[in-house]
């Protein structure tokens, strides 16, 4: 079991991660590339990425075990940012790191061409930064618009608790596997360890890969992370990203997907309930369901259960669809105030 243990001021500095985190989704889709018990929920998207990979796979394996400790440097903070800034970051890890960690993937039989890689050997690292760079592009890079979307369908949930009931609602909303005990924050895991916060707080980092237990850095001095399984929604398996149609930049979205459905595209942008969804438009309940979940087919919206409700957000289709709707309504050009002296220059 982990514990993590809190203070009063670690709870006033939990944190929602702000961006899903590539290197983390992509870490952790390795392990359910390889998990037989998975083989419903992933098989098509395993038979997809296996179909593309060359020697990622054994290469990768020699650093991410089937089970136990992999390192730790290889999910720094940068993931949130992208591949590019991720890879690099990895790339610039310092040797002192990179030897500390492989050291304890070592005890795990691991192949001797990660000797060069732990004293820092440009060439190792330029092989694991292509290996990785691969592998994400086989498995996490056509998939990305649905693995985002459903990690940000768990963060609107996770930020409403937090609006709704403060911190300890945001942690008693946590998956079933972690429980909050103040002013301990349990969770299943594969060993026994306690973890002391000591007033740096918490990163909740949810992932669309993180099945059954979560995961926290073995390196009790690095930033407290806790990477949990995001709420699934209703078809939770990654498909490819679709190619999306371009609507004519003169056509108002309430011509494309009509007014009633517009407005509820609209209303959802932020993320609501059922119930809030039906009283912005002014429209039944049932009829709200029903709207949404015509969009939800279409790609354009995802809905997660949010207690005894359930809550809708967009997806990355969805709010690009928004956005492109938004640029296209011609605005009239505002004329400025006449002002003496001069105007100051804008802030950034």
């Amino acid at each position: 079991m982990l514990r993590i243990h809190f203070t009063g001021l670690d709870l006033a500095r939990i944190r929602i991660a702000a961006r899903p985190d590539v290197l983390w989704e992509t870490v952790l889709s390795f392990h359910r590339l390889r998990d037989k018990t998975e083989a419903a929920t992933f098989r098509q998207w395993r038979g997809e990425t296996r179909s593309r990979l060359n020697s990622e796979i054994r290469l990768l394996a020699s650093l991410v075990p089937a089970r136990g400790y992999f390192p730790d440097f290889l999910t720094p903070p940068e993931g949130v940012l992208g591949i590019d800034p991720a890879v690099e970051a990895l790339r610039e890890t310092p040797v002192r790191r990179l030897r500390r960690d492989l050291g304890l993937l070592k005890s795990q039989a691991a192949p001797c061409w990660t000797d060069s890689l732990a004293e820092g050997c440009a060439g190792a690292l330029g092989r694991l930064v292509t290996l990785l760079r691969g592998y994400h592009q086989a498995a996490i890079a056509p998939y990305w618009p649905h693995i985002r979307a459903g990690i940000e369908a768990d963060r609107a949930a996770r930020g409403r608790a937090l609006l709704d009931g403060g911190a300890d609602q945001l942690l008693d909303s946590l998956p079933s596997m972690i429980r909050w005990r103040p002013p301990v924050l349990c969770a299943d895991y594969p060993v026994d360890r306690d973890l002391y916060l000591g007033g740096r707080g918490l990163l909740l980092l949810p992932s669309f890969f993180c099945r059954r237990t979560p995961v926290t850095y073995h390196d009790r001095d690095l930033t407290p992370v806790l990477v949990y399984p995001a709420r699934q929604a209703d078809r939770s398996a990654p498909a490819a990203a679709p190619v999306p149609a371009r609507a004519e930049g003169s056509r108002p979205l309430g011509k494309l997907v009509g007014h009633t459905r517009s407005a509820v595209l609209d209303a959802i942008g932020h993320g609501c309930t059922t119930g809030e969804l039906a009283r912005c438009v002014g429209v039944s309940a049932a009829s709200a369901s029903q709207h949404a979940s015509v969009l939800r087919e279409a790609g354009l919206v995802i809905t997660v259960r949010h207690g005894s409700r359930v809550l809708h957000t967009l997806t990355p289709l969805g709010a690009a669809l928004l956005r492109g709707a938004a640029a296209a309504v011609p605005t009239a050009p505002r004329t400025p105030p006449v002002t003496s002296g001069t105007a100051p220059s804008p802030r950034r």
